[in-house]
This record gives structure tokens, sequence and C-alpha cells, in this order.
């Protein structure tokens, strides 16, 4: 369980990426962006601790920019010498879910950039851990050149069909340049209470 972030403290980031680059050039100039932002504003980046595709790229930028970046990787992705060695953290771990969990603990807010079934499955985590109320950080989506867009029709359509309260849906942030939905989401973490548990997962 983790405390109120102290405002003197440096907001911990936590991105969700692909392991891919994607079909347009804008997903990996939106994650050299962020990363970029995110070491400009003394912020830390927490991630899944690859060194390809988006995952690389958002590193990378935030260790050139001067971020603290900490990755967590499963034992059976790093077999496979995906994992970065050139990060201030690189925790290797037994599970995905080990994973998953330990990011969500180093973290102050998440935002999802474009990415596949992966990625999909980190933000639903996450997001259905804060309806559960085991943390209130602020969520967030990079939608670069609309890519979120599908996904948040079909999230209206759930709120439409009565399976999603309206606050649930309401609770993501959405934005298209990386910088200021960084500045957002801070803003958001800042005003958090904090007291998240996630030892009920």
């Amino acid at each position: 369980m983790s405390a109120p972030h102290p405002s003197t403290a440096p907001l911990r980031i936590c991105v969700y990426c692909g392991s891919r680059h994607g079909r347009s050039p804008a997903y990996a100039e939106a994650a050299q962006a962020l990363g970029t932002a995110i070491g400009q504003r003394g912020y830390e980046l927490v991630y899944g601790g690859g060194k390809v595709g988006l995952m690389g790229t958002v590193a990378d930028a935030a260790l050139a920019a001067g971020a603290r970046v900490t990755g967590v990787i499963p034992e059976s992705l790093e077999k496979l010498e995906v994992g970065h060695r050139g990060l201030s953290e690189l925790h290797v771990v037994p599970t995905m879910h080990v994973r998953k969990q330990m990011m969500a603990e180093r973290a102050d807010a998440f935002i999802a950039m474009p990415g596949g079934i992966g990625t999909l499955e980190e933000l639903y985590e996450v997001w259905t851990w804060r309806q559960l109320k085991y943390h209130d950080n602020p969520i967030a989506l990079l939608d670069t050149g609309g890519y979120w867009q599908p996904l948040l029709r079909f999230m209206d359509h759930t709120v439409a069909e009565g399976f999603l309260a309206p606050a649930m849906r309401e609770a993501v942030i959405v934005g298209e340049e990386p910088a200021a939905l960084l500045d957002r989401v801070a803003t958001a973490a800042l005003a958090a209470r904090g007291g998240d548990d996630y030892s009920k997962i």
C-alpha cells in the first residue's frame, strides 16, 4: 500500500505500448516525444523493460532526456534477449502477473500508447483495478492518429448497453499531443488521494 504522492518526489509515469513500431512513423515519433517530455519534466518512466518497438523508443528517449527509467520484464521475454540493459533499473520477474503488479505499484499514473493485445490487456487490467478501488491514479490514452477511437466507441457502447458506469468511461484521459497529455495526467496524479492497495489482486 502506498501513501499519497509527496509533491517533492518525481512523478512516476507507467507507459504501456507495443513491442512493435506499428505501420505509421507517427507512433514512434509520439513515443519519442512522450519519453522526452517525461525526462524534461523530471519525471520517472516505468515500463515493460523491452528494448524493441515503441517500448525501446520511449525508454531511450526518456533516458536521453535525463529520466530515471525502471523496466519490469518476465523471465520468458528476457530469455529471448529483448530486455533493455541500459536502464536505471531492470527487474526480471517470474511471471507476467508479477510484472504488471510491480509496474502498477511503482506508478503514479498510467498512459497507454498504441499497441496490440498485450497493451490492451494491461490497459483493461489497470482500468479494472481502478473500478475496484485498488488505486485512484489517472489512466490516459495517447491517441496518436486517432488510434484509440474505435476502442473508445466500443466503450461508449458498453455504457449505452448498461455494462459500464459512465464515470468509469469518463475517468480515462484522452489526448493526441504527448506533452500536453502528460501535463494533464500529472495534474490528475497530484490530485489523487493515494493509498493504493494492490494486495488483493
